[in-house]
């Protein structure tokens, strides 16, 4: 909505005029005349709070005979809205703002301990610059500080110290407001006593809940058996027992670590902490902030393209934080996003190239003789298929496309590590490659109403999940989601649950239509008229499913935004590294299109259809391709992925680590990580996120490998600097041809479990066992406990109770984990994908496949 004149408010500030909408607050008001206003409690993605008094300011106002009469007292700017014909005076103009300020800091520093040089926050900390300029040059307290036991575990990632706590409330306003996890608290009232061991007055403190804080209960009381709980009181006692839950806990609510979960966005209240109350296990104590090189940079964990800050010294990464992006991520990330960054110089890092020898063992060796025994087994085989995960920018999926088609002449390429099908080949062919930006994050916060389909945005990408929330509390949009049960983050964001077993998500969608006879499905497709359906890659499992989805958008007269679960996967299709697609949206079956891109390549493209990755997997398997692989996990590829590893006749890995795949190549190229080179994501949003080199690195890309093994095999790739890649690209964004045609698949028949049977449904969490979050066991200790759901029909069928666990049983494994219930469709069991002790590729199973399920007696 545009704010017209007669909406404006004029008011002047220390003698300035300024207009500003109605509603807006006094501090944000003097900030549009460059005059600052200390604070500590304000942030303008919070609500205000007027916490901790700082931006007290001299406010006058016009009375009923329009006269301007000074307020009895000075007012807290970041909780008070301006009115018609007000005049503010800070602290540069008014002696009582400034006294005032000057008495709020002394008081904020009665307690605060002089600990500065160690503090993780001295040199970036807003009380400590604002004791500078806006407190008394000296103390007039001479008491002894008031002291707490330190640090209180909030999880095993985020401890507080509450000595340094100022109470601004940033870190209980965000989450509430922002993430909607309980998992630190305010507590007590008022100052409180004196000394810790005399606090007959509770004062007020930060933590999680704690019942002996709060004198409820007494470390003496502590039960013997549960000892051994990680900490969280401040006296040491196990956390379960002096109150972080109200009643008895459950294995869904755990962590790993043994503590009910926080949240997945823990890490943001340490960034927002205005002191050093709020610490990283993994930073804590590590670096001062004035040692620190910073350098801005995009998240490769998921597709969100959020906006970080990397802060490395002496060529290590010490810590990442959020940058300040308000069209994508907005001041937050996930902790994943802030805390997983080690993975990339592990020490299982490869730093020189690898062949295998006549023994059979894989050596070091130099580049030139990597290179020579790459080029002659891939000349020895003849074919060839590429296998380029979803993990590299678009400058290396490019690359690869390139190398495909131009050096080794084919098609056979595909960055999809999972099953796909011709539906799915279709649905990106026709509604997403190409479109450019499409559905944003400012559309899906202020869309009518938000359709999920095979998303759970918390998991899979936390930037929409916390778009999808702040809409929903505002009013703004509102939210439903297509899944077997409602999961934490549809509870959180009031989502509606459209319930639909594995098999049966065609048919609900199908359903969705005004005139349905079920009330919810058309009053469904009543919301989703100028609405929007959030499209996760999990859609594809389904025959029928992306067919559905289209035909809904189509009668609903909704936009489709496709979310894939990687940071490179839609760059990987805008590239081209897909056997169906030519760079740019071309279809590979187009003969224009392959005329026109051999034009630009200067080269000749193949007419012959290209294998996706089954399709490429499947002759390997059979001895008749030569595989190269580039950032490829073994665990996320189909079934049967081993074999072809093994019978392959010639493998070529370029990883930055070791992996089950390396230990199975030929020849292992070490490929530079995210933090050693420059490039550029394309996020859900069809939005290109470029981010610059951190480290300076010897390290190659996987471009210049791939530019080096051309010059090998005979062939120039043509692609010397990242320029180069985006001059060449650019040529082929603009397809103006004809695309392949939408997808028009029936449904499959729904599965029909028999006896102690049921439907597998599982999907990744966000922190799990995923090697892009290794060497972080602080950010490990806080993924959720692997648990399966089921119903309670499913239960009393199996005669399972709640002290059993549950054995579920693939045709190539069994995971035992315990079970808990759920409102979920009977015969139905859901398991993450890749959490600890819980992996289901074990199984050899696919989602919506069927499994057997055993009770095992404790």
């Amino acid at each position: 909505m545009t704010t017209t004149e007669t909406d404006l408010v004029n008011i002047k500030v220390d003698g300035q005029d300024v207009a500003v909408p109605q509603g807006t607050l006094i501090i944000r008001a003097a900030e549009q005349v460059g005059i600052r206003i200390p604070r500590f409690c304000d942030h303008p993605l919070l609500k205000p709070a007027g916490a901790c008094r700082q931006c007290l300011v001299e406010v006058a106002r016009p009375g009923r005979d329009g006269n301007l009469a000074k307020g009895p007292k000075p007012v807290a700017s970041c909780a008070e809205a301006v009115s018609p014909g007000m005049e503010v005076y800070t602290q540069a103009s008014s002696d009582v703002a400034e006294k005032a300020q000057h008495g709020i800091m002394e008081f904020l520093l009665i307690n605060h301990p002089l600990d500065c040089p160690v503090c993780d926050k001295g040199g970036e900390c807003p009380l400590q610059n604002q004791a500078m300029s806006d407190g008394r040059a000296t103390s007039r307290f001479t008491d002894v500080k008031r002291t707490f036991p330190k640090p209180i575990k909030v999880s095993s990632q985020i401890l507080l110290d509450r000595d340094r706590c100022i109470l601004c409330q940033r870190c209980t306003r965000f989450q509430s407001e922002i993430a909607g996890d309980p998992f630190i608290q305010l507590q007590g009232r008022g100052g409180g006593s004196p000394a810790y061991e005399v606090h007959g007055l509770h004062g007020s403190q930060i933590g999680n809940f704690d019942a002996s804080i709060l004198g409820f209960v007494d470390g003496d009381d502590v039960p013997s058996s549960v000892e051994d709980l990680a900490n969280a009181g401040p006296h040491g006692e196990a956390g379960l027992v002096v109150g972080m839950a109200p009643g008895p806990v459950g294995e869904a609510e755990l962590d790993e670590s043994g503590r009910p979960f926080s949240s997945y966005f823990s890490g943001n209240t340490i960034q927002i902490c205005p002191v050093g109350a709020l610490t990283s296990a993994a930073y804590r104590f590590r670096a001062r902030p004035f040692d620190l090189v910073s350098v801005p940079s995009v998240t490769e964990h998921d597709a969100s393209g959020s906006d970080i800050r990397v802060d490395f010294r002496r060529g290590t990464v010490l810590r990442r934080l959020a940058g300040n992006d308000p069209e994508v991520n907005e001041e937050w990330i996930t902790d994943k996003d802030r805390f997983a960054f080690r993975w990339q110089n592990g020490e299982d890092r490869l730093k020189v190239p690898h062949v295998r020898d006549e023994n059979g063992e894989l050596v070091p060796t130099s580049w030139a003789d990597a290179m020579d025994v790459a080029a002659r087994g891939l000349e020895k085989v003849g074919a060839s298929g590429i296998l380029t995960g979803g993990r590299l920018p678009l400058e290396d999926s490019y690359a690869y496309s390139k190398f495909a088609r131009t050096v080794l002449g084919h098609n056979n390429i595909d960055f999809r590590t999972r099953v796909a099908s011709e539906e799915e080949d279709a649905f990106l062919g026709s509604s997403v490659v190409g479109t450019g930006l499409g559905v944003t994050y400012t559309e899906i916060e202020n869309a009518k109403h938000v359709f999920l389909v095979g998303l759970e945005p918390e998991e899979e990408c936390g930037s929409i999940f916390l778009r999808l929330r702040k809409g929903v509390l505002a009013k703004t949009t509102s939210v439903s989601v297509l899944a077997p049960f409602a999961t934490r983050g549809t509870l959180k964001m009031s989502g509606t649950l459209v319930t639909a077993a594995p098999g049966t998500e065609p048919s609900v969608l199908n359903a969705v239509a005004a005139n349905a006879p079920q009330e919810h499905l058309a009053a469904l497709a009543e919301r989703l008229n100028g609405g929007v359906i959030l499209i996760g890659e999990r859609a594809a499992e389904t025959p029928g499913t992306l067919t559905a989805i289209l035909d809904l958008a189509e009668r609903t007269n909704a936009r489709i935004a496709w979310v894939p679960r990687r940071a490179g996967d839609r760059a990987a299709l805008e590239a081209g590294a897909v056997p169906f697609l030519l760079p740019g949206g071309r279809p590979a079956s187009d003969s224009q299109a392959r005329v026109d891109l051999g034009v630009t390549l200067n080269a000749t493209v193949s007419d012959q259809p290209g294998l996706g990755t089954a399709g490429i997997l499947d002759e390997a398997r059979s001895g008749k391709l030569a595989l190269i692989t580039a950032g490829v996990e073994l665990a996320d590829l189909p079934a049967g992925a081993p074999e072809a590893l093994d019978n392959a006749p010639f493998v070529i890995a370029i990883e930055v680590r070791r992996s089950n795949i390396t230990a199975k190549a030929d020849v292992v190229f070490p490929a530079a990580p995210p933090v050693e080179k420059g490039g550029t994501f394309i996020n859900w949003e069809g939005r290109e996120r470029p981010f610059g080199q951190v480290l300076t690195s010897t390290a190659l890309t996987d471009r210049q490998i791939l530019a080096e093994l051309a010059e090998e095999l005979g062939h120039d790739l043509g692609l010397p600097t990242l320029e180069s890649v985006h001059a060449e690209y650019r040529e082929l964004v603009d397809w103006d041809g004809a695309r392949i045609e939408r997808p028009r698949v029936q449904a499959d028949p729904v599965p029909a479990p028999g006896d102690r049977e049921a439907v597998l449904s599982t999907w990744h969490l966000m922190i799990d066992d995923g090697r892009l979050q290794d060497f972080e066991p602080h950010l490990a200790g806080t993924a959720h406990r692997s648990i399966a759901r089921i119903s309670p029909a499913t239960a009393e069928a199996l005669g399972v109770d709640r002290d059993s666990k549950l054995t579920v049983t693939g045709p190539k494994g069994s995971i035992t984990v315990p079970f808990v219930l759920s409102h979920m469709p009977d015969r139905v069991v859901w398991l993450p994908k890749n959490s600890p002790a819980c992996h289901v590729a074990d199984l050899g199973a696919q989602p919506g496949g069927i499994v057997s399920l055993t009770a095992e007696v404790n």
